[in-house]
């Protein structure tokens, strides 16, 4: 797949994020305004009326561009909504670049909203369209749950050890959390109370799992040739990569489950974007999409921060620990920031754009100067994956 650089490059100029929470005393309006205000109120003397054009993600807590309209009582705008599975959020920011890197706008606004825990069902929302009845039927921790066995097979890795393995990136990510204000889930765990955590499927429990939460999150964007007027510290998209899968490894045989081909690819084409060719070393950190804790083990290998079969020996060695080579999830990941799926792709940016401005306090990575963002949908052998390369300055090499 060919992907061409953008005729002008792209800079963000200021976010805005909620803490991921149970809101129960808030709407979905409520917290896509307390997003965009705190966006709008990072550039002096910005208001709405300056922004061109909105994206609005959101995969069931809204219809159409009102989403984000009426409850900021907003008319004469262009705003569009979109969905992409939980690569929602991403696809917002995705079309909002495209916008001001063609010319069309100078200043564009991508957000993401969910408001998941006033649903009558747990966990996601969506009503899916009438099939013909040859779907896989499962829930998403049991197609989660066959990259563990399938990552033994491939690999020879033993279940004490993967357990080993997926305990480790648990408590990680709920020790970063815990140093985040914005976190859903803010207590540090043991190992030991990952490991009793009640069964969901198959080795999976409760706290291999994404939480489920509601929140939103907002981006400003413009090109980067005007990226100072609005702030001394922007950041830049140096690469991005979409891929929206065939789900042809549900309908065929041969995809054994270790690994992701659509990450693989939108991976590829963001690097060749960003100039990085050695993404282990090049990249500084990393915001991937854990929304159970064998799909980070997996991404580390598709995302070519490990070689293949070495990702598990990488997390028992530390590297992606925030003291490690490599920090992964800084901010807590789905699975202790938590997972609105409208916000969660431009959650991910919202602690890149901490990170490379120096500004994430306890959990900043030192001397940040690289970035990355995965965001992916669906399930394994069907979905779509989003890959972001960010860094706070221009180039095809860090400064």
């Amino acid at each position: 797949m060919s992907s061409n650089r953008m005729i002008h490059d792209v800079a963000i100029v200021a976010m805005g994020c909620t803490p991921f929470r149970d809101h129960w005393t808030s709407s979905a309006d409520d917290l896509v305004v307390e997003a965009v205000n705190e966006a709008v109120a990072g550039v002096a003397g910005l208001t709405l009326s300056d922004i061109d054009a909105f994206w609005v993600g959101t995969q069931g807590s809204g219809m159409s561009g009102q989403t984000l309209s009426k409850p900021l009582r907003m008319s004469g705008k262009p705003v569009t909504r979109v969905e992409n599975y939980c690569a929602t959020g991403s696809e917002a920011f995705r079309n909002a670049a495209y916008a001001v890197a063609s010319g069309a706008y100078d200043m564009v606004m991508a957000a993401g909203v969910e408001k998941l825990k006033d649903a009558n069902v747990s966990g996601l929302t969506a009503v899916w369209p009438p099939a013909d009845g040859s779907d896989v039927d499962w829930t998403a921790p049991a197609g989660f749950s066959l990259l563990a066995p399938a990552y033994q097979s491939a690999h020879g890795v033993d279940d004490q050890t993967l357990r080993q393995v997926l305990t480790a990136i648990a408590v990680k990510n709920h020790a970063n959390g815990a140093l985040n204000e914005r976190a859903q889930f803010r207590k540090p765990v043991s190992a030991e109370t990952v490991e009793k955590a009640p069964r969901i499927a198959g080795p999976l429990g409760v706290m291999d799992c994404s939480g489920v939460s509601d929140g939103a999150a907002t981006a400003i964007l413009v090109r980067a040739e005007d990226a100072h007027k609005y702030t001394d510290k922007p950041i830049f998209l140096r690469g991005m990569g979409f891929v929206s899968g065939s789900g042809e490894g549900l309908a065929t045989d041969g995809y054994d489950f270790s690994t992701f081909p659509e990450v693989v690819e939108a991976a590829r084409v963001a690097y060749e974007q960003a100039g990085v060719t050695d993404p282990a070393t090049q990249i500084d950190l990393a915001e991937v999409h854990d929304c159970f804790t064998p799909t980070e083990l997996v991404l580390m290998e598709d995302l070519g921060f490990s070689e293949r079969g070495k990702g598990w020996r990488d997390v028992l060695d530390g590297r992606y620990e925030l003291s490690g080579a490599l920090p992964v999830n800084p901010d807590g990941g789905l699975k202790s920031f938590g997972h609105p799926i409208g916000a969660t792709g431009l959650r991910m940016m919202f602690e890149a754009w901490l990170q490379l401005r120096g500004e994430a306090g306890k959990r900043q990575v030192p001397d940040a100067e690289l970035a990355l963002t995965q965001n992916l949908g669906g399930q394994p052998g069907s979905c779509v994956a989003f890959v972001a390369v960010l860094g706070n300055a221009l180039g095809g090499e860090k400064r």
